[in-house]
């Protein structure tokens, strides 16, 4: 099978998708080290889900912003501007900083006004922990600014290392919560856990600021060139609005998930009279699950679909070479993301062990947490898909066709939640199937309307390499499952936890040999792309 030259693809992305990938993956690590300490340390607790709560309307921003709308709106304006006046694309992300901290400095002065002004705040834990988590959402928002504009210039380090001080923080702090007390970590101390988010929010904006001080162009701003920069502005916020939902249909029905799982915490047991479908700790488990499949997603797929970006931005004028780059993205995603799905959704258990078990977490959150993750697992691939696809529309400044597709979505996600989680038994998990057939939906038909605008997505060398991932996937889950099926990982004696370790360990281990002998076996380059290859030249 012949393979797109580098010419036709300018300069490759796939070496910039291994620098977001091995950040992101330090940063993902640091993520789950930090979620085993909240497990064991506060458990699936009533604690545990009212943080989850706090923290859903600035984590909302944080992916909004930074895996989403204004940096995806941003990039293409920026990476013109570098091109043709820096002295206008610094002006252009000046004004974009001073603008977003004003506007989100301004709501967040507005919720605290609000949430000082309810009654029960003070006897309700969300809402307590929600004031003072809600400062991170400018400050996070400032962070992805700043990152969006180095991106184009080629810096992504800055971007995509800057959730390590997050998880740096909260470990900190959850630590410091549990140090003071006896026992898990409660309602009484968790409170230092919601500082420590803000802490994070200061640290993260002060480091991206200070690389795009040290990066930007010297001299003068121009009469022109602050015309030229005031014009690029009102291109980024007019696409920027409609791109807010468009590109968060994810983040969105992750954020009505939350809503609805964090009923019995914020409002109470019942509903209209009636029991509630949900236990108190239902955000607890939801967010605990999401922070699992969470992990392959911001590792790999978003890491492709950042670095993809401004490349498309690049080449929109050019129809061959954009469907060229677009086609590698695509196939790439499914190379890396089918695997990860199907993968994470067979060994669901003892990732699940490993990761929280222990202390406050006991064998039956391990259970229910399993049974979430498994919902939210089997689509990895398409929630990586769908960020590629939604970044070919906007690189085309095409926004207002993702963002018709994501309303539909997010109005289909909420009545499938409600009538998995009123009408069937599965509880929680309800919420993460819901949202697992919202994206696989929203990939096919974002692939087939965008196939309509540029041509043929998938192509014969695309179908070909989707088949091929197919069977190397299907090799690996049958080499898992026969491991998991002949190893007696009960009965090494090693105790739960360290029985567990050795079991994923081994699992992920053979599983990734497996399916990267079969893809070497059948000649695919998606894996030399996945090391950060570029493509050779015909």
């Amino acid at each position: 099978m012949a393979e797109p030259s580098s010419k036709a693809g300018g300069r490759g992305f796939e070496r910039h998708a291994l620098t977001v990938t091995l950040l992101t993956t330090a940063s993902r690590f640091g993520g789950l080290a930090r979620e085993a300490c909240f497990g064991r340390l506060i458990g699936v607790s009533d604690a545990a889900s009212a943080f989850g709560f706090a923290f859903l309307v600035p984590n909302l921003f944080r992916r909004l912003f930074g895996e989403g709308a204004l940096s995806a709106a941003l990039v293409p304006e920026q990476a013109r501007l570098e091109a043709q006046d820096p002295q206008a694309a610094r002006r252009l992300a000046s004004l974009m900083l001073a603008r977003v901290g004003l506007l989100l400095t301004a709501l967040t002065v507005v919720g605290e006004t609000i949430l000082l002004a309810v009654p029960a705040m003070r006897d309700d834990l969300g809402l307590r922990l929600l004031a003072i988590t809600l400062p991170y959402m400018p400050l996070v928002c400032i962070t992805a600014v700043a990152g969006a504009v180095l991106q184009v210039r080629g810096r992504f380090a800055p971007a995509s290392a800057a959730p390590i001080l997050l998880n740096l923080s909260l470990v900190i702090a959850v630590f410091v919560a549990w140090w003071g007390g006896d026992g898990p970590v409660d309602a009484a101390r968790i409170g230092i856990v919601g500082w420590g988010v803000l802490v994070a929010g200061v640290a993260q904006a002060t480091w991206a600021l200070w690389e795009l001080r040290r990066t930007s162009p010297r001299g003068v701003v121009s009469t022109a060139s602050d015309r030229e920069a005031r014009l690029g502005l009102r291109r980024v916020v007019t696409q920027a609005l409609p791109m807010i939902l468009g590109l968060g249909v994810l983040q969105v029905n992750t954020f009505l998930d939350g809503l609805i799982a964090s009923w019995p915490t914020v409002v109470g047991p019942d509903i209209m009279g009636r029991p509630y479908p949900l236990p108190d700790t239902a955000m607890a488990t939801l967010g605990y699950a999401q922070r699992l499949y969470e992990f392959p997603l911001g590792v790999f797929g978003i890491a492709v679909a950042t670095a993809i970006f401004p490349q498309l931005a690049r080449e929109h004028a050019d129809p061959t070479r954009f469907l060229d780059t677009l086609r590698r993205g695509l196939r790439l995603t499914v190379f890396i993301g089918l695997p990860a799905s199907l993968g994470i959704a067979l060994v669901r258990a003892p990732f699940v062990t490993v990761v929280y078990q222990g202390f406050a977490f006991d064998a039956s959150d391990v259970d229910r947490v399993a049974f979430v993750l498994l919902g939210y697992s089997v689509a990895i691939w398409s929630y990586s898909l769908n960020h590629v696809l939604v970044r070919g529309f906007y690189a085309r400044r095409e926004a207002m066709t993702p963002v018709r597709i994501a309303m539909a979505m997010v109005g289909l996600n909420l009545v499938l939640n409600l009538t998995l989680v009123f009408g069937t038994s599965l509880g929680v998990a309800g919420l993460a199937w819901s949202t697992a057939v919202c994206a696989i939906l929203q990939s096919l038909i974002l692939g087939r309307v965008l196939s309509s605008r540029v041509g043929r997505l998938f192509d014969g060398d695309a179908v070909r390499s989707v088949m091929r991932t197919v069977a190397c996937t299907l090799v690996m889950l049958l080499a898992v499952a026969a491991a998991m099926w002949f190893v007696p990982f009960d009965g090494l004696g090693l105790g739960t936890w360290a029985g567990a370790a050795v079991e994923l360990g081994v699992l992920a281990a053979v599983g990734g040999v497996v399916f990267s002998s079969a893809a070497r076996l059948l000649r695919m380059p998606e894996l030399r792309w996945a090391l950060g290859r570029e493509v050779r030249s015909g």
